[in-house]
């Protein structure tokens, strides 16, 4: 890769990193070890087709495809090789809303993953059905569709715990 491309490829990481991380962290159900891997595997596959991306309309929304695919192509996959421990994390996570995230990231995980990457793509990253549809190779009525049984699942799920973790004012 020229000079030029490898700094513009290196200005885009630097912008969208931390977006692309958000939205794999949705994805993976708030396991940060695979959001990280999500990451780090879209953007390799985004370099190695930078210069097709860099012309792109939008090299992010490029970026967000492959990340959504990514993460669809390891769950069909269904195995990881990563195996599990019984090493727990020394601190609890920090926010004031950390068992509303919890409760909500408990809730995305046991959804099918494409139910996850429509409400991620619809609801989180706020993109139209149009583009969620191009994203995940469906039409439009099926992201219709596929959101509305979604977010009934996700509500089916949460049941009333999340009213108890949301702040009266």
């Amino acid at each position: 890769m020229k000079a030029a491309q490898e700094d513009q490829y290196l200005e885009f990481v630097g912008a969208r990193a931390k977006a692309l991380y958000r939205s794999a962290y949705v994805l993976a159900a708030g396991d940060s070890h695979l959001a990280e891997d999500l990451v780090q595997e879209t953007l390799s596959r985004v370099y190695v087709h930078w210069k097709k991306v860099s012309r792109a309309d939008s090299p992010a929304a490029y970026a967000q495809t492959v990340l959504v695919r990514t993460f669809l192509t390891l769950k069909r996959r269904g195995s990881t090789g990563e195996r599990p421990t019984g090493n727990l994390p020394d601190s609890a996570a920090r926010g004031t809303d950390t068992a509303l995230r919890l409760t909500l990231l408990d809730a995305l995980g046991q959804l099918p993953p494409r139910d996850r990457a429509v409400l991620l793509l619809r609801y989180w990253e706020g993109h139209s059905i149009e583009e969620t549809a191009r994203m995940l190779k469906l039409s439009s009525s099926a992201v219709r569709s596929q959101g509305t049984r979604a977010l009934a699942r996700a509500r089916a799920l949460l049941g009333d715990s999340l009213s108890d973790l949301v702040p009266q004012h």
